[in-house]
C-alpha cells in the first residue's frame, strides 16, 4: 500500500532486535541458506505441520495465511519458518526459510532484555522498512528511521530494508516505528520479522531478505494473516 508515514515524538523500538542485548554477527557471517519448498504442497493431512489441537485452537477461523516460526529448541537461536495458506479445507505449503529467533531461544512470558523470542499467535497487520514498498498488501511505512544505528555495525546495515511488525505488545494500524506498548515496557515489544544478519536476535524472527520480500508480497489483510511462533517441541505438545 506503500504509505510513507512519519511518527514524531515515538520512540524508535530498534533495540529489540538490535544491539541493546542483539547478538552480532561475526565479521564475514553468512545469512542462512534459503530452503524453499519446490512447489506448493499439501500438508499429509491438510492440516498445519507440527502444531498440536492446543495451538490449532488459538488461529482465528477466519485466518487462511500462517506463517509458523518452528524453534530448534527452547533454548536454541536457530529455527524455519513455513507460510501456509488455506485452499478450501486445506493448508498448503507454500515455502520454508531457515531463520533465527531470540538468542536464548523461546519464552510464553516474554519480558524486556531477555532475549528470548515470544511463543504465541499474533496478529500480522503493518510493515514497512527503509527500502520503499516491494509490492506490500500489508500497510507499508517506508522511513529512513528505520536504519539501524551507525555504532551496530557494518552486519546490521540492513537489518531493518524490510520489516513485518508482530503484533505482540503494540498498537495495530501504526507503523512498526510505534514504540506504544500497551501491556507496559516490562513485556517488551517492537518485534518484528525482518533481515536476518547471521545470528540470533534479542526477540525478532529473522529471515533471508527474499523471504521477507515473499511475504510482503503474499501477506494479504483480507486474509487475516497470523504468525504462528514458539519452540518445535511445544508447538506440537498436546
Amino acid at each position: 500500500m506503500g504509505t510513507a508515514v512519519a511518527l514524531a515524538g515515538l520512540a524508535l523500538p530498534l533495540t529489540a532486535c538490535g544491539s541493546s542485548g542483539g547478538a552480532r554477527p561475526a565479521a564475514g557471517a553468512t545469512p542462512p541458506a534459503v530452503r524453499v519448498a519446490a512447489s506448493p504442497s499439501a500438508t499429509p493431512d491438510g492440516r498445519l505441520d507440527g502444531l498440536s489441537q492446543r495451538w490449532l485452537a488459538k488461529i482465528p477461523a477466519q485466518t487462511r495465511q500462517v506463517v509458523v516460526a518452528y524453534g530448534d529448541g527452547v533454548d536454541a537461536a536457530t529455527g524455519k519458518v513455513t507460510l501456509y495458506q488455506k485452499t478450501g479445507s486445506r493448508w498448503i505449503a507454500e515455502a520454508s526459510w531457515d531463520s533465527h529467533n531470540g538468542r536464548r531461544g523461546w519464552t510464553p512470558a516474554h519480558h524486556e532484555n531477555d532475549l528470548r523470542s515470544p511463543e504465541g499467535v499474533f496478529t500480522l497487520t503493518d510493515a514497512g522498512g527503509v527500502l520503499p514498498d516491494p509490492g506490500s498488501k500489508l500497510p507499508y511505512h517506508q522511513d529512513p528511521a528505520f536504519t539501524p544505528p551507525a555504532s551496530w555495525g557494518a552486519s546490521h546495515r540492513h537489518d531493518f530494508d524490510y520489516v513485518i511488525a508482530i503484533d505482540y505488545n503494540r498498537v495495530q494500524g501504526s507503523s512498526p516505528l510505534d514504540a506504544r506498548r500497551p501491556q507496559g515496557e516490562s513485556k517488551g515489544g517492537g518485534i518484528w520479522l525482518h533481515l536476518d544478519p547471521g545470528k540470533g536476535s534479542s526477540a525478532c524472527v529473522t529471515l533471508p531478505k527474499a523471504a521477507v520480500k515473499q511475504l510482503l508480497r503474499t501477506l494479504d489483510p483480507a486474509q487475516h494473516p497470523v504468525v504462528v511462533m514458539g519452540d518445535r517441541a511445544d508447538l506440537a505438545k498436546a
